[in-house]
């Protein structure tokens, strides 16, 4: 089992499978924390449905362009660069959840795929050297069969519980979407 700290803990059993969030900088307030005395898992929820709002900072993710080009780097990494085996995955306006079974490290991984995303959409964009994604990732080890069928469908349902689709199969930045459902394997 790996572990490193930032600000977070970021436990890794080798091989086992992991959700990841990640975020555009800026776009949660510097001082805009989780009420004291919430779990992780409750304090990743009460974040999670502040990003869905997403009424603070930038959402370039709701560009088809910037969406689509985050999505693709998502499936070159799994399928081309075999960094992870990919299970469920969407692009939110201002956000990003994956589930997934690092072939590499985690920490390796995505900087693979964050740092190349942020170059692309930052040329999308017309911007030099600034930064695009938050530098820390929330990141929890799935413990079982069971949640792990439950994050694919936290992950699949977000857009719909962020009013973004009628149904999960109607979003087209997300594993769920018709005619691209991922291979979803515990």
């Amino acid at each position: 089992m790996s572990f490193h700290s930032r600000h977070l803990p970021h436990w890794q059993p080798e091989g086992a499978p992991v959700f990841i969030t990640w975020h555009l900088r800026g776009s949660v307030p510097r001082n805009h924390f989780p009420p004291p005395g919430l779990s992780a898992g409750h304090a990743f929820v009460w974040m999670d449905r502040y990003l869905d709002r997403a009424s603070f900072g930038p959402t370039w993710l709701k560009r088809e362009d910037i969406a689509q080009m985050v999505f693709d780097c998502l499936h070159y990494a799994a399928d081309n660069l075999r960094h992870f085996d990919l299970h469920a995955g969407v692009v939110m306006p201002n956000h990003v959840h994956v589930l997934l079974t690092p072939i590499i490290t985690a920490s390796k991984l995505l900087q693979s795929v964050k740092g190349f995303s942020a170059r692309e959409a930052n040329k999308i964009l017309g911007r030099t050297g600034e930064p695009f994604w938050q530098a820390e990732s929330y990141d929890h080890w799935v413990r079982n069969d069971g949640e792990f069928q439950k994050i694919v469908a936290y992950i699949e349902e977000n857009p719909v519980g962020a009013g973004l689709a009628a149904s999960a199969d109607d979003y087209r930045w997300s594993s769920a979407y018709a005619g691209q459902k991922a291979v979803v394997a515990g």
